[in-house]
């Protein structure tokens, strides 16, 4: 049975900031990013993806003409940039990918309701104020009313989507814990469609079991005895026994819904898929804890979970209240479960969105004391303080930067120079590009690529190497088929796989092995096979 999840961006019985900020973010997004700040030190030369790199390949020739042919032809752009191999999707919520529209659906098929004043999913029966979640089937002004509430269609471009964007989970919320496989049905269906090989995906594992067990051991400053307690008697061993029951339930559920092992499968079906737990970072400090040592536990115990993260707004008030604590907690159980990962949201924040000594650690924080491997958003960079020696830290650790360019343009308003995507790949930082929750805001990754490129002006070798930093910065188990660190040097063969073409079909032995060994491997070497594809036949 799948408990009901508090979903990271449902703001239903949770503080949160001013809504009366809006105006304020609005204006403040149209100042350059840097204008608080002093100027930064010189960076680091930028890693060689040119001719101080691995050579330009006769395929990479021709697609790096293409595009430049196609700068302004927005219909060959389309079709390049869709059938552009695009790596693996690392910063992605299961409930806020989902298509809206078939969101809708569900929410017809469970029988849900759709109260008419907040336009939020509710149970039945359909009371006074109601309208059952089917007439949205035969009802177009009805169900065109629910997408604009469900998701960031329509909404104003001058206008601060931040309150808009959280409200969306509250909504449907009702709908997602539900249907997790055919969520995940959907999305990965989705990725696999927009030439993608890989999904790491948040959702809340044993949400409500989780909650009764941190108010059963309460609140402990001694963060061992804390951890103590959660053990006891197995107690967390039995929520780990849930949390991969629930995960059995719904890839029970995904492989019914996508007709895998039938000769029709979906996409989706070929798609490698792991979960990230996701922590409530505005929830009370025990669930924060109970849910960090449930996520890190069931990463060493269930190959299918990797990673931790926390979710819900950064600039709540609680979540700044506690932010310096849970970096501690994560430092500590870190010590615990050393193989489970960790993947942060952190400086997902702006001027105007909360105070200015706010802004001025928590990426620092992140990577420093709660060794954090992966950054998602990492917006407010330059406004930290010592953000070079953090941008220096990411870089020389190898510390990625999950990038979604649309909902940080649609919740903080920042796009374009604002942007730090230019100054983290100036300090070497590794940045993949990601999509967040491309349900909710109308999007695709095919779209963040398309914006990239257009934006920065990147041609086609700096969009491959993005694809690829987006499988090497994983955290798929195994040997990387990259030697080094590719951010830097650039992407060359490592070891047995050196004198093989990548993703060719009959790779020597010894280079079989490693990929038959190396989850990791294996898929970029399907990436690689893919780029060959397209290479030979640029879309046209």
């Amino acid at each position: 049975m799948i408990s009901k999840p508090l979903d990271r961006r449902s703001a239903r019985r949770a503080p949160r900031r001013s809504a009366g900020l809006a105006a304020t973010l609005a204006a403040l997004c149209l100042l350059p990013a840097q204008a608080a700040v002093a100027a930064p030190l010189a960076p680091p030369a930028p890693a060689p993806n040119g001719p101080a790199g691995p050579r330009v390949t006769p395929g990479e020739a021709l697609a790096s003409a293409r595009l430049a042919a196609i700068r302004d032809d927005p219909a060959a752009l389309q079709r390049f940039f869709a059938a552009l191999p695009k790596g693996g999707e690392l910063h992605n919520h299961l409930s806020g990918a989902v298509s809206t529209e078939y969101l809708i659906e569900l929410a017809a098929e469970d029988g849900l309701c759709v109260d008419t004043t907040t336009m939020t999913a509710v149970v039945p029966p359909c009371g006074p104020g109601t309208r059952p979640a089917a007439d949205a089937r035969t009802d177009r002004a009805f169900r065109d009313a629910i997408v604009r509430e469900w998701s960031m269609q329509d909404f104003p471009a001058d206008t601060s989507g931040h309150d808009h964007f959280f409200d969306t989970f509250g909504k449907f919320g009702e709908v997602t814990w539900r249907n997790r496989g055919k969520l995940l049905a959907n999305v990965a269906d989705s990725v696999a469609s927009q030439n993608q090989f890989y999904l790491e995906t948040m959702v809340s594992p044993a949400s409500e079991g989780a909650k009764k067990l941190a108010a059963e051991v309460g609140w402990d400053a001694d963060l061992a005895r804390l951890h103590g307690k959660l053990v006891a008697d197995g107690k967390l061993d039995k929520l780990v026994a849930d949390a991969s029951k629930e995960a059995d339930d719904g890839d029970a559920e995904f492989r019914t819904a996508a007709h895998c092992g039938t000769d029709r499968p979906d996409p989706g079906c070929g798609l490698t898929v792991r979960w990230i737990s996701q922590v409530s970072r505005g929830s009370s400090n025990e669930r924060v804890f109970t849910q960090m040592a449930l996520g890190m536990r069931l990463a060493e115990r269930d190959p299918r979970f990797v990673a931790v993260n926390l979710v819900q707004p950064e600039d709540w008030d609680s979540s700044l209240k506690n932010y310096s604590l849970q970096m501690r907690m994560l430092r500590y159980l870190r010590g615990v479960y050393p193989k489970a990962h960790v993947t942060l949201h952190a400086g997902e924040l702006w001027p105007g969105l909360v105070k200015p000594e706010d802004l001025t650690f928590h990426i620092g924080e992140a990577v420093d004391v709660a060794g954090a491997e992966r950054i998602g958003h990492g917006v407010d960079l330059v406004h930290e303080n010592g953000w070079q020696r953090t941008a220096t830290t990411m870089a020389d650790r190898e510390i990625a930067v999950e990038v979604p360019f649309s909902s940080n343009a649609q919740i903080l308003g920042v796009k374009g120079a604002d942007h730090p995507f230019e100054t983290y790949r100036s300090y070497g930082v590794p940045v993949v590009l990601a999509t967040d929750d491309p349900g909710v805001s109308r999007i695709d990754i095919t779209h963040e690529y398309r914006y990239a490129s257009a934006t920065y002006g990147l041609g086609y070798r700096e969009l491959k190497d993005l694809a690829r930093a987006s499988l090497e910065y994983s955290f798929l188990p195994g040997t990387s088929l990259w030697q080094g660190n590719p951010t830097r040097d650039g992407y060359r063969v490592a070891g047995v796989c050196r004198a093989d073409r990548p993703g060719t079909e009959t790779p020597r032995p010894a280079c079989r092995r490693l990929l038959d060994a190396s989850p990791k491997a294996r898929v970029q070497w399907r990436q690689e096979a893919a780029f060959g594809r397209f290479e030979h036949a640029l879309p046209r």
